[in-house]
């Protein structure tokens, strides 16, 4: 299992791929969906490129208990 991130984001096009990056650039860990899998996985990708940033991608949206 990943490690818990308090921020998340759904939805990895030009925008929401370069949003998760930066965050994940500046130290704070992200946890991302998308509906197309393929961009999940190009995402993750990236992150582990760019640095090993703490970036952890998800294929199913899950919910959030409290």
């Amino acid at each position: 299992m990943a490690t818990p991130s308090r921020i998340g984001l759904a939805g990895l096009a030009v925008m929401g791929q370069n949003l998760a990056l930066n965050i994940a650039e500046k130290g704070f860990p992200i946890s991302v969906y998308n509906r197309t899998t393929s961009n999940v996985d190009e995402t993750v990708e990236r992150a582990k490129n760019e640095g090993n940033l703490p970036l952890y991608g998800f294929h199913v949206l899950g919910f959030i208990q409290f």
